[in-house]
Formats: C-alpha cells, sequence, structure tokens
C-alpha cells in the first residue's frame, strides 16, 4: 500500500468510526455536541498500531482526549481496526486557525481600531463560536414540497447577498427540519464564491453571552467593531435573543448597520416573527419581518425517503431499499430522528455484512426509535397536564389559567416544558392546549430549561412525572 493509499484508509476508517459513534447517541444534544467537536479535526493519521486525530485548537483537542477518545474506540473496532488499536489526539500547531474565532478576536482585541473597510479584508472568511460544517450545502439538501420555497429564497441570497427585498431572510419552522443546514449552507456557498467575505455563524444565545462578557471586559467598543464589519451574519435560533433592553439595543443598532451597508442577514427560529416571544421588542420583530420570510414544514414520506435515500449515498456499506423504506414509513416525527434510524441501521450492517434485512429484523433494530415515535403520537397534551397539575397538587384550572403564582406556574410551566419535548405537537397546537399565546409556550419552557440546570429538586420533579409518563429524560425529541 503507498502512501496515498495508506492516507485514503486512515480517512475512511476515522469517518466510519465517527459515523457509527455518532449513530450509538440517542440524545439530539449528545450528537450535536458531539458533531461539533468532531468538526474541529483537521487530520488524522496512522502509524506502528496508534490512531492520532488532529485538530486546530488545543481546547478541541483537550476535549476530545478526555471526552470522546475511550468512547469512540469500540466504533473503531467495528469499522475493521485491530482491537491493539491506541488512540490520541492532538492539537496540530502548525495549522493557522482562521476559523477559530477566539484567535481572531484576540488579534481584533489586542489591536487598535480601524476602519470597517480593513477589518474586512483581514478578517477573510472567519467563523464565529460555530464552524461551518462543510457537508451543509445546498447539493446535500434534499428539495421536497416542505421546504422548496425556503430553498428557492436561500440560493436568492446567495445570488444577490443584500439585496433589500432577500434582507434579512427569516427561516422558520420546527426542530430538525434543516433550518440549520440551510442557513449554513448559504454560508458555505458564498465562501466558495469569495473567500474574503467576513462571514460569521453563531447563535442568538452565543452572541448573548459574548456580549456581557465584552461589557464586562471594557470591550464593547471592539465587540461592535467586529460585528458591523462582517459580510454576512448568519444568527441561529432567535427565539432565545432575549435578556434585557441593553443586548436587544445593541443588536438592533448592529442590525441596522449591517443592513444600511446592504451586508446579508440570515436567521432562523422554531417560529415566525410574530409569534416570537413578548420579551423581545416589537421594532426588533419588525425588522426581522422587513425581508424574506420563509418557513419548513415536516416532511412528507416521499421526501423522508428522499432524504434517506441521499444521505445512504455517503455510507460505506449498502443500505437495501427495504431499510429505507421502513425507515420513511415509521419514523416521521423529524429529520434527525431519521438520520438516527438510518446510522443504526449502518451500525448493524457493518456488524452483520450478510445479514440479509427483513421487516422483522428490521423491527428489532429500530425498536427504540419506533417506540418512541408511537409514544409521541399516543402522549397527550391533556395527560401531561392532568399529571404535571397532580404532581404538584394542583387542579387543571390552575393548570389553564392566568395566575402567576410560584407554586401555580412551575407545574404549567413544567407541562408546556414536557409537551415541546415530549410529543410530536407544534407550538399552535400546544398553545391551543394551554389557552395561551406561541410566545408564552417558549418562554416557559426556556424557563424552565435554565431552572433545571440550577434545582435539583425541579429535576427530580421532571424525571418523577416523565416516569409517571413512561419515559425517561434522555427520550426527549430535541
Amino acid at each position: 500500500m503507498n502512501n496515498e493509499e495508506a492516507k485514503l484508509h486512515t480517512s475512511e476508517l476515522w469517518e466510519k468510526a465517527k459515523s457509527f459513534y455518532l449513530g450509538t447517541l440517542h440524545s439530539e444534544s449528545d450528537r450535536s455536541q458531539a458533531e461539533r467537536y468532531f468538526s474541529m479535526v483537521s487530520s488524522v493519521a496512522f502509524e506502528n498500531g496508534k490512531f492520532t486525530i488532529f485538530t486546530n485548537n488545543d481546547f478541541a483537542a483537550d476535549l476530545i482526549r478526555k471526552e470522546y477518545a475511550n468512547k469512540i474506540k469500540g466504533s473503531f473496532l467495528i469499522a475493521g481496526a485491530d482491537p491493539s488499536l491506541e488512540i490520541e489526539v492532538k492539537f496540530d500547531k502548525s495549522l493557522k486557525p482562521v476559523s477559530d474565532i477566539s484567535s481572531y478576536q484576540r488579534e481584533l482585541y489586542s489591536t487598535s481600531s480601524g476602519s470597517a473597510e480593513h477589518t474586512t479584508s483581514r478578517s477573510s472568511s472567519f467563523v464565529s463560536t460555530l464552524p461551518l460544517k462543510e457537508e451543509f450545502t445546498f447539493d446535500e439538501f434534499v428539495s421536497g414540497p416542505s421546504n422548496s420555497f425556503a430553498i428557492a429564497a436561500a440560493k436568492a441570497v446567495v445570488a444577490n447577498p443584500g439585496r433589500p427585498g432577500n434582507n434579512p431572510l427569516f427561516i422558520h419552522g420546527g426542530t430538525g427540519l434543516g433550518k440549520t443546514h440551510l442557513m449554513q449552507a448559504i454560508g458555505n456557498e458564498l465562501k466558495k464564491r469569495n473567500p474574503s467575505l467576513a462571514i460569521c455563524y453563531l447563535t442568538a444565545e452565543e452572541y448573548v453571552n459574548e456580549y456581557v462578557n465584552m461589557l464586562q471586559d471594557g470591550k464593547i467598543a471592539k465587540f461592535r467593531e467586529k460585528y458591523r464589519s462582517l459580510d454576512v451574519l448568519l444568527i441561529d435560533d432567535v427565539q432565545f435573543f432575549q435578556r434585557g433592553k441593553d443586548i436587544q439595543e445593541e443588536f438592533f443598532n448592529t442590525f441596522n448597520a449591517l443592513k444600511d451597508k446592504y451586508k446579508q442577514i440570515v436567521m432562523t427560529s422554531d417560529v415566525a416573527p410574530k409569534n416570537l416571544p413578548s420579551s423581545i421588542e416589537t421594532r426588533l420583530i419588525s425588522r426581522f419581518e422587513g425581508g424574506m420570510l420563509q418557513e419548513i414544514e415536516s416532511p412528507k414520506y416521499e421526501t423522508r425517503l428522499a432524504i434517506l435515500k441521499k444521505k445512504s449515498e455517503s455510507i460505506t456499506v449498502r443500505i437495501p431499499d427495504i431499510a429505507l423504506e421502513y425507515i420513511a414509513d415509521n419514523i416521521n416525527s423529524h429529520v434527525r430522528a431519521l438520520e438516527g434510524a438510518l446510522a443504526t441501521v449502518e451500525v448493524y450492517v457493518s456488524a452483520n455484512p450478510d445479514i440479509v434485512l427483513d421487516k422483522n429484523i428490521l423491527a428489532r433494530i429500530l425498536d427504540p426509535f419506533i417506540k418512541k415515535e408511537s409514544s409521541l403520537k399516543k402522549l397527550t397534551i391533556r395527560e401531561i397536564q392532568q399529571v404535571c397539575a397532580s404532581h404538584f397538587n394542583s387542579t387543571m384550572d390552575d393548570i389553564l389559567s392566568h395566575e402567576r403564582t410560584q407554586s401555580i406556574v412551575t407545574p404549567r410551566q413544567l407541562a408546556m416544558f414536557i409537551s415541546r419535548k415530549y410529543t410530536a405537537k407544534g407550538l399552535k397546537e400546544i398553545a391551543k392546549e394551554f389557552d395561551k399565546k406561541h410566545a408564552t409556550i417558549i418562554s416557559g419552557c426556556k424557563t424552565i430549561q435554565e431552572r433545571l440546570s440550577n434545582e435539583p429538586n425541579l429535576r427530580a420533579d421532571l424525571e418523577e412525572i416523565l416516569a409517571k409518563l413512561g419515559y425517561k429524560l434522555s427520550d426527549a425529541m430535541e
């Protein structure tokens, strides 16, 4: 085997092992975190029984080494590696991490303030906080009736970035339907066409956190210089754009500065601008509505099957049509669930290459996914409301009331949170069942999410309620 063949074999081994490992993660948060750090792997090498994973920054190397090196070893064995394989993770110091925002910030914040033109010309296509995933392209995004208008709008932005009619582009729809993929496809295509563009991709929450940190450090002028010197701003999950008037004032001014210079802004949200939380100022919502609004809906069977066929093309083992059709027929909550089911079949086929799949085998392999889908269809919001009310010694009238005392707000918001996470119901249906506005549901879910991180007793309450409903925390849709 020559050097080129050896490199190809090593690269294929890494891709297989990575795919197998991700396929074992049923929690969407675990999968997203792993994908984020694996995207920072710059190269891999194999020599003398040691497989070395190189990253483009020291932080990623340290995290992958501590959190993933041992866990992923089993996936290497499934991919065909020798059991004696050793895994090492290193930061490749020879790389210039132009896509690492921390290094960009160190340069920007340590120099004197310059003009917008100067900053843009030297920034050379940097990415903030979350790297653009190279696989998120238009070619890899499967079109169907549920998303065709959104795709057309995204391509129009690429053709004429900053054009008033398409600026901003606001893409909204449920979880796992491809909003982030489509937004990053815009960034990747613009980057491909013009590498000198300053393109920044991050979430609204990360923008808020960075603002707070820079404000505390007395570097708010540099923060403004950075964001108002962009050519393209891609900002995810704007439904979480909360936390006081100051940050909203800052973003409002940045938004106007970019739009006035015909710089492109693309945003995503779970809901349309008119249904954003009431804590988001009316003038910001008005700006969001001032360009192109596009909704992505849940894909129908034909689109689900097309998505699976597209994704199976990049899999090294052949996935038979019967498996793809079975998944498309039984998994319909969202695209991420389709991907998880496909990855599970891939791992099984790789470990059992001579197996002849039929519906009975597929039913056994995909049993956890199918049970979750069935539960999502059977679990009603009314049932959730009743269990939450009973657990906190409240009544259904309390849950549906507008009473704001904490003893009633907590079970009500927990019921909203569970309905959002553990059913296939959309915001419109949930809001109707609670006799509340969409924004109230979003705000209630966010409040519970934040409290769960700091209140062990509330987490215990949630686990107990879920157990009564036949669920565990790890069973959440998102």
